[in-house]
């Protein structure tokens, strides 16, 4: 289903509240118009950064009422992909790194703006605190005001939070009502109305609950849709009403928060019964999973540049290219706090045409800058989204299609499809057409490179953070994001390459994890069990945690083991 196009909206105060405009001329010698603060506006909410990345209803931070609204364009990305942009970029965006003149709410807006629509901010406010630094005045100053403006900044007021409210569903008819209940695996119905005080008691801890993917969280206003009060009989509020596989399971009334959370603890245990995975003891491999995960591999050292323009040649004249040089540059120099992302949308265009048009020397060092570019999250945010995922998709069909790519470029194609998962944004992408195929096919391909054991571990890493994804869907939202038949391919080329591999211990740890993650509570119904018994993925992996010749985490392997067993 295609998202309606939504405006995108740049909200402008003036922090001086008039005062730049009458006095700047005389005091720095230079005329400006306000000290600008900006927010970006989408979806009901206005986004703004000083106590780290803040929300508000539009219009009612403690900024007051905006002296300009700028519209930017507009955005089809559906809210699940803005929030998850916006939690992405909260690394970068802390309270602490605050700075008025050098990482503030403009900076933030700026990249905001280039993922939502693919524009900036105008110049006039973006450069403006450098503009105030190169007067004398402004660096004799710096330091006052930054004493006087950074409280109101990074003031810390306590809006309506856009991130929970979202992941509430509200509800215009009994059809969509109805829709949801027999499309969802379990559904929450809270009905309330504007005149229930007790409603207000439970609202936080409804919000709260509605976290848990696995379930869809509803709430109903009967004052407002009086059709669906009718349908369901509502007399009172609150009532909550579950249902489990589209079957009512309960329904009570009051305003208890223990018995909220008690009910929707029943509702999942219901939903999502116990799989037999779940009675073995394998703490090495869920805590070595789990460590790996939270601590990805990201190739993200930024090869020598200079050495990088003289091999590209006459290529780095260009204006793009040298605008991702630049960003690289000032990036390892100062930190990605202070490094603008140059303009994205050129820079994709230009990459995709010189796959057809440059010869593969030429291709090895621009990939390796879109490499290095792509650990930085906001830049491979923007890839996600990048429409049909044009770019990745041609740097993959490129690097496993085209005959005779030399390792090195295909290698650093590899470690930029690890960078990508520095984007929360783009695992989704990659387990849907059209760079799923081109995945698999870049894992099962280069994973039996015997010639080549940097792109094996390079390989197995892409591997384990596709399987990392599979379970994390899996496991918190119980849902499969791969047909199982892509399961199977990715399961088999896994015990395929452990067969194969007796030179790397980080290639056999990171597949053994892989196989374990992707078969761990596999749906009943699959073919992936019978796959790893007719591929004797059990006598593989017995025979791996017997090699000598390298170290070998052997309770992984025998854990792994036991597991393809049940």
């Amino acid at each position: 289903m295609i998202m309606a196009e939504r405006q995108v909206e740049l909200y402008v105060y003036d922090l001086s509240q008039g005062l730049a405009r009458q006095m700047s001329m005389s005091f720095l010698g230079i005329q400006i118009d306000a000290v600008y603060h900006t927010s970006i506006v989408i979806g009901g909410y206005e986004w703004y950064y000083g106590h780290g990345i803040q929300s508000s209803i539009p219009g009612k931070t403690h900024h007051g009422s905006p002296m300009e609204i700028v519209p930017l364009g507009t955005t089809s990305l559906p809210d699940e992909v803005v929030l998850e942009y916006i939690d992405s970029m909260r690394l970068e965006y802390t309270p602490e790194s605050y700075d008025l003149f050098l990482h503030n709410c403009n900076n933030f807006t700026a990249d905001l703006a280039m993922f939502l629509c693919g524009v900036g901010i105008p110049e006039k406010i973006k450069n403006l605190p450098q503009e105030v630094l190169n007067t004398p005045f402004g660096q004799m100053m710096r330091p006052a005001l930054e004493r006087q403006l950074r409280p109101i900044t990074t003031a810390h007021p306590e809006p309506p939070r856009a991130a929970e409210a979202a992941k509430v569903k509200a509800i215009a008819s009994v059809q969509e009502l109805q829709d949801v209940i027999r499309s969802a695996p379990c559904t929450v119905v809270f009905f309330t109305s504007a005149t229930c005080p007790p409603c207000r008691v439970v609202y936080p801890h409804f919000e709260r609950l509605a976290a848990d993917e696995r379930g869809t969280f509803v709430k109903v206003d009967i004052s407002i849709q009086r059709d669906i009060g009718e349908k369901y009989q509502i007399s009172t509020t609150p009532t909550f009403i579950t249902w489990s596989r589209g079957e009512k399971l309960d329904e009570w009334k009051g305003a208890s928060p223990d018995e909220l959370k008690q009910k929707v603890d029943l509702l999942m245990q219901v939903t999502y019964p116990a799989h037999p995975h779940m009675n073995l003891s394998i703490p090495t491999t869920l805590n070595q999973a789990y460590n790996a995960s939270t601590h990805p591999v990201v190739f993200n050292k930024v090869p020598p540049l200079d050495k990088v323009v003289t091999k590209l040649g006459a290529t780095a004249d260009d204006s793009t290219v040298q605008s991702l040089v630049q960003f690289l540059r000032h990036r390892a120099a100062e930190g990605a706090v202070n490094a603008p992302v140059p303009n994205e949308s050129k820079w994709a265009t230009f990459l995709q045409n010189s796959f057809s048009t440059l010869p593969s020397s030429t291709l090895f060092p621009l990939v390796d800058l879109f490499r290095a570019s792509l650990a930085d999250p906001r830049v491979s945010g923007w890839f996600a989204e990048e429409k049909d995922n044009a770019t990745i998709a041609t740097m993959l069909r490129y690097a496993t299609a085209e005959e005779n790519v030399p390792y090195n470029l295909r290698l650093v194609t590899t470690q930029a499809v690890c960078n990508l998962f520095t984007s929360p944004l783009f695992a989704s992408h990659l387990v849907s057409p059209p760079l799923l195929p081109l995945l698999i096919t870049l894992i099962t391909t280069f994973l039996l490179d015997t010639e080549h054991p940097h792109l094996r571990v390079a390989a197995s890493s892409v591997a384990f953070l596709l399987a990392s994804h599979v379970q994390k869907e899996r496991s918190t939202k119980n849902k499969e994001v791969l047909p199982d038949e892509a399961l199977v391919e990715l399961a088999a080329s896994f015990v395929e390459a452990l067969k194969e591999e007796t030179g790397s211990a980080e290639v056999i740890k990171a597949l053994t994890l892989s196989l374990a993650l992707v078969y761990y509570c596999v749906p009943e119904g699959s073919d992936l069990r019978d796959t790893l018994a007719a591929l004797e993925a059990e006598k593989v992996l017995k025979e791996k945690s017997k090699v000598k010749t390298i170290t070998v985490d052997k309770a992984l392997c025998n854990e792994v083991t036991a597991l393809v067993a049940v």
